[in-house]
């Protein structure tokens, strides 16, 4: 079973941390998520035209290429976090073009050998899943989706089809970082994302506080911060690490306090 099936305990919501991967010491930021106490990490993987991402992250990709970083840098972060770390699930998100080039069963190769256990693509809809779904389910690679607002019952089981791992509720109609839908809505589209799907719910985008985390968590299976953390890594620098240890474990003491 995948690491996933473990990560998100019935008794309280789990919390997922995204950074970019090349952006400051990875490493180190890698290790301070888990230190902090995040159940489930996202790394992102650097892009040229991030179109679903903030100004946040789109500068913690433009710094990350500057930098030079290469998927093979990615898959070496990876492979050398899941040494470190052999329990904390480990997801790659961002954009198809580095996932396809080389060829999907490639792509699905090296994450098994990583040791990553599950891939958010942004750009590859449900419609389009022959370019990376079943390479990644034939190799035991939790393939996570996206559902937003605008995911009608219509489209919902398309979207449901061929996922695992967790369902990624985009909570707002927008890019990263910029906006916190509002809390009835969340708690509505979690409720009827539930009723269709026995795969964990996890609510992203927009969240920044402590405070929102244990809103979102009193509902929700999950709770995903990502631009948060990589503004704290765009103002430390390589000396990021502490302040996000520090912050995820606020965020995490809140979430593990919300059904309490």
């Amino acid at each position: 079973m995948s690491r996933l099936s473990f990560a998100f305990p019935a008794s309280r919501a789990a919390l997922v941390t995204f950074i970019t991967a090349g952006d400051g010491d990875t490493a180190a930021n890698l290790d301070a998520l888990v230190a902090g106490g995040a159940d489930v990490i996202e790394l992102g993987m650097p892009f040229t035209d991030p179109m679903a991402d903030g100004p946040a992250i789109q500068k913690a990709n433009i710094r990350s290429l500057g930098a030079g970083t290469t998927t093979a840098d990615i898959f070496a972060i990876a492979t050398a976090f899941r040494a470190r770390h052999p329990n904390v699930p480990l997801v790659l998100m961002g954009y198809a073009n580095p996932m396809t080039i080389r060829g999907p069963e490639w792509f699905a190769a090296e994450c098994v050998k990583a040791g990553v256990d599950g891939v958010i693509c942004v750009d590859i809809p449900p419609e389009e899943d022959a370019e990376l779904g079943p390479a990644l389910r034939s190799a035991g690679v939790d393939l996570i989706r996206l559902a937003t607002p605008t995911t009608d019952a219509a489209r919902l089981p398309a979207v449901l089809n061929g996922s695992s791992g967790f369902l990624y509720y985009v909570s707002v109609a927008g890019i990263t970082g910029l906006q916190q839908a509002a809390q009835a809505s969340i708690e509505d589209a979690v409720a009827r994302l539930k009723a269709a799907t026995d795969i964990p719910v996890a609510v992203g985008f927009g969240v920044r506080t402590p405070e929102q985390a244990a809103a979102i968590a009193k509902v929700a299976d999950g709770v995903v911060v990502g631009s948060a953390i990589v503004e704290i890594i765009a103002q430390h620098g390589r000396d990021a690490a502490g302040p996000v240890r520090d912050y995820v474990a606020s965020l995490k003491a809140a979430i593990n306090s919300a059904r309490s």
